[in-house]
Parts: structure tokens; sequence; C-alpha cells
């Protein structure tokens, strides 16, 4: 007969371990800070700045804004749900291929999407060309729907989010039971009444998360309502930021727009308190499909192709023709851009999963509320735009800076310049703030999969928290760690507000410079820093797709 020897962790290890509590709770105030200093000034007394706004503006960004995510929520569901049932429940030609490149469109960032319909559509594009040298009619002789709308903007937006809310449905759909559908059937309903009177109902707080994130990617953009001309919170922080060089007023703005957030996942967190649907254990609905032939064939087809159409295959075949043939010859210039974007991406990654592992950990072995509130509030910067990140960092960053200079003056008699903000501290800092959820979720994920024994194990040979980390769990995240350090370097590729904001001077990357070439109507020349973009983007969603495909077999 075996007996238990239990080991007690040393003063040494006790130590440790109350130093990795102490390390999580510091890392969530610091990403905390930005979100307060924007929830403290929403409070603060106007400027003359702010009445300006007040009295003129403010209206119209709170409109559009509005108008903007009520018709982004309903493109992503008109092109997200049908799409996320037919390819979970129904049996049709390409149905398979639909699965995952209905995906595709993520790896294309909103502010790229418009640049590319802008240089198809517009009056120079060749798609009027063509109709003037056809019809033999001149400017203003015919109707053609404007690209630099409120109209446009939504469809750009639509047609790069709807993959959120068809991951979500999709994810809702393929758990459902057949056996639960089929009694449906069998009091009479066909197919799509099945769909919209159980399918549907059941799958909605599902649906809900996925138009719940693709409003706040709608309220996060920048690139594309900027290029529109669409007056929205974002664009008005910018203009009051730098036209205006009023950081308060900004804060502000922002301060609003956090509001906007706020009560975006307020509501998807009400619409879900008392629901709770449990598939039955048994088939699940993607295991006995209806097929579809005909005309049924038919419209199941378009309804999954027109998104992947209009939503990647245009556009990047559009920039691949331009970057080929039109554009200017790639030269050091290109080169230097990329590596500005790839080395400040890398670095943002490495920072922000170093930290998640941090927080991961020491929620593990103090799943205490102290600690889980601070991981909690770590997380929270995924769900404010760039804009909103990039005003709360730059405010701390310059009030430590001005007393760092004052304190120099004063005691070495020296002038010095800033240390933190405009600098690439400053950007990492936000990038951090911004997509610490991201790799959060990724590395507890992995996390949860492994068996506390491993850690009684570790520390029984005498381990202290930190090298059973770094020996034993490491080594069994590999493939989570590696999956946080590839979304978190796309999205660092991709995001344009923050780095706008906070970007050292004459310091730009792959995203500026597209936004800079289309903003100045040389769209062609955009090309290679857009497809660069996209290309590195279709990495994730790849591994994305064989991920789904993988589970629902």
């Amino acid at each position: 007969m075996s007996t238990l020897t239990h080991t007690h962790p040393t003063s040494r290890q006790r130590s440790r371990v109350s130093l990795l509590k102490v390390s999580a709770i510091l890392i969530a105030f610091v990403l905390a800070v930005p979100v307060l200093i924007i929830a403290i000034n929403i409070f603060l007394g106007g400027s003359d700045v702010w009445q300006h706004l007040y009295n003129t503006l403010l209206f119209d960004y709170v409109s559009n804004s509005f108008l903007l995510m009520l018709g982004v929520t309903f493109g992503t569901l008109v092109m997200g749900v049908p799409a996320a049932w037919l390819t979970s429940v129904c049996e049709f030609r390409g149905r398979s291929l639909f699965s995952w490149a209905l995906l595709l469109p993520l790896a294309m960032p909103a502010y790229i999407i418009a640049y590319t319909y802008t240089g198809l559509f517009d009056f120079a594009g060749p798609v009027q060309t063509f109709i003037r040298d056809t019809t033999g009619l001149g400017y203003g002789e015919y109707w053609f729907f404007e690209m630099r709308s409120l109209g446009g903007a939504i469809t750009m937006l639509s047609l790069v989010l709807y993959p959120y809310v068809y991951l979500m449905s999709r994810a809702a759909f393929l758990e459902q039971s057949a056996n639960t559908l089929e009694v449906c059937r069998t009091l009479g309903y066909s197919a799509p009444q099945a769909f919209v009177r159980l399918a549907l109902p059941m799958a909605r707080p599902a649906i809900v998360a996925g138009v719940t994130l693709a409003m706040m990617e709608t309220l996060a953009d920048y690139g594309t309502v900027q290029y529109f001309g669409v007056t929205t919170f974002t664009t008005g922080i910018m203009r009051t930021f730098y036209g205006f060089g009023d950081l308060a007023a900004a804060s502000q703005l922002a301060g609003i727009l956090l509001l906007f957030v706020a009560v975006l996942i307020f509501t998807e967190r009400y619409s879900r308190r008392k629901i709770s649907y449990h598939a039955s254990g048994l088939r699940k609905a993607s295991q006995r499909k209806v097929a579809l032939r005909g005309r049924y064939g038919l419209a199941a087809w378009l309804a999954c192709a027109i998104p992947v159409i209009a939503g990647f295959v245009i556009p990047a075949g559009v920039l691949l023709y331009w970057a080929v043939f039109e554009a200017e010859t790639v030269g050091w210039d290109f080169i230097q851009l990329s590596w500005n974007s790839f080395y400040l991406a890398a670095l943002a990654a490495l920072i922000t999963v170093s930290l998640a592992l941090v927080l991961a950990y020491a929620g593990r072995l103090h799943p205490t509320k102290g600690v889980q509130t601070a991981i909690v509030t770590s997380g929270m910067g995924y769900a404010l735009p760039g804009t909103i990140i990039a005003i709360g960092v730059i405010v701390p960053l310059a009030w430590i800076d001005h007393r760092i200079i004052d304190w120099v003056k004063y005691t070495f008699d020296q002038k010095i310049g800033l240390f933190f903000s405009g600098t690439i501290i400053a950007l990492l800092l936000a990038y951090t703030v911004r997509f610490m959820a991201v790799s959060l979720g990724s590395v507890q994920s992995g996390l949860g999969k492994v068996k506390p024994s491993m850690d009684m194990a570790g520390r029984s040979l005498g381990c202290s928290p930190a090298e059973v980390l770094r020996r034993i769990h490491v080594p069994l995240l590999k493939s989570s760690v590696l999956t946080a350090l590839l979304i978190v370097f796309v999205d660092v590729l991709k995001e344009l507000p923050a780095t706008l904001i906070l970007r050292p001077f004459n310091f730009n990357t792959l995203a500026v410079r597209a936004f800079e070439l289309a903003s100045d109507e040389r769209l062609v020349d955009a090309a290679p820093a857009s497809l660069m973009i996209v290309a590195v983007g279709l990495i994730p969603v790849i591994l994305l797709s064989r991920s789904i495909s993988s589970s629902a077999h």
C-alpha cells in the first residue's frame, strides 16, 4: 500500500507565487490605464472646441455611426446566416468549397476593399468608362450609384465582416441535433420553415454574438469611412486630434464612442441572459443533409458564391492585376515599409503573447477574484476601436514624458526629447492593449487542456512556478502559442487608426502607406502594399478554415 506524500512550497516558492500574482495585477493595471483615461474624460468639462463639436458636428457623428451599424447589421445577417445554414445542413454543388471559402473576406481589410471598388466603379474607373464608350453618354447623362457614400461604406464593411456572423452561426447550426430538426419536419414544416421556426431561434445567441463583433469592428473602422467621406466618431476623433490639436476634446469624443461599445457589449450579454439551448447529444444536423437540386441548388450556390466573389475574388484579382501590370515598380521604399510592418508586428505579437502567458498561468495558479478580475480587465481593449486606445495611450505617456523633461531640466539644466509618446513604445503598448484578448483566449484555451496533475508533478520535483511554465506548459502549449502569435501578428499588420496617431515621425507601415496613396487618389500604386497585407492575412484564415473543417467531421 503506497502512501501519498504532500510537498509544501518553500518560502522561496511562495514568494515566486506571490510575485506571479502581483505581476498579473500590475499587467492588468497598465493595460487598463488607457481605457480608464478615456472613461474619466467623459465627465470632464468641455473646452471651446468641444462646445463647437457639440453644436455642429456631434449629431452627424452619432447619426452616421448609428446608421452605419444598422446597415452593416442587415448586410452581415443577410450574407452570413443563410450561408451558414446552407453549408451546415444542406447538400449542393460546391458546398464543401464554400464552407471554408466564405471565410476568405476576413483577410481583406475594409479600407483595402474600399480602395479597390472605388478604382473599379468611380467615374474614371473601367466600369463607367465602358458605359460611356458603349452608350456615347457623357457625364451627368446616366445614373450610376455613388461609391463614396454611406451606402458604399455599409456595403464594403458588410462584405468583409459577414464572416463573423457566418462563423458563429455555422458553429451553432452544426451543433443542433438532426433529431430535433426531423421533429419539425414530421409536423409538416418544409426545410425553409424548419430553418425559420426552429434552427434560427436556437442559434440566436450565436448570431447576436457574431453581429455584435461586426458592429464593434464597424465602430472601429477609420480607413473606409474616411476615404468615403462619411463623418463618424473615428473620423471626428482624428480630425479633432490633428485638425484642432485638442487632445481633451478628442478624448471626450472617444469617451462617447466608448459608451457606444459598452452598450453593444451589454446588449449582447442581456440578449443571452436567460437563453439556453442544449443539443440532445444525438446525431448532429450536419450528419444528415438536405439535398438541394435544380433551382434550389442554384439559389444556394449563388447565396454562397456572391459574398465570396464580391468580398474576396474580385478585389484580390484587381489588386493582383494592378500590382503586376500597372503599379510603379517595387523598390527600396517598399522593402523598408515591409520591414517596418513586419518587425513591429513581430515585436507586438511576442510581447502580447508573453504577457498573456503570465496572466493565464497566474489565473491557473490563483483562481481568486482579484486575479480573475485582472485577467478580464486585461482583455477589455479588444472591444475598443484603435482610435480610443491610441488617445488613451498618448495621454498618460505624454504626461510621463513631460514630467521626465521637467525633472531633467530642473536637475541637470538639459533639454531632452520624448521618451515614450511618439515612439515605438507607444505603438507597442497600444497594440498590446488592443489585441491582448486575442492571445489570452488562445493561451487560456490551450492551458485548460493541460491536466492539473502536470503542475503537481513539476512542483513535487522542486520546480518553481516559472520553471513549471517554461519546462512543462510552454512545450505543451506550442500550438496555442503559435496560433496566438500569428493572429496578433496579422491584426497588427492591418491596424490603421492607432498606427496613424501614434507612429513616430517619418515612420510608415504598409497599412499607412496604402492609406496615404489611396487618399492621394493613387489607387494603383497602393496595390502592392494592400496585396501584401491581404496575402499575409490569408494565413490565419486558412488555418481557421482547416480547424473548422476538421471539427465538422
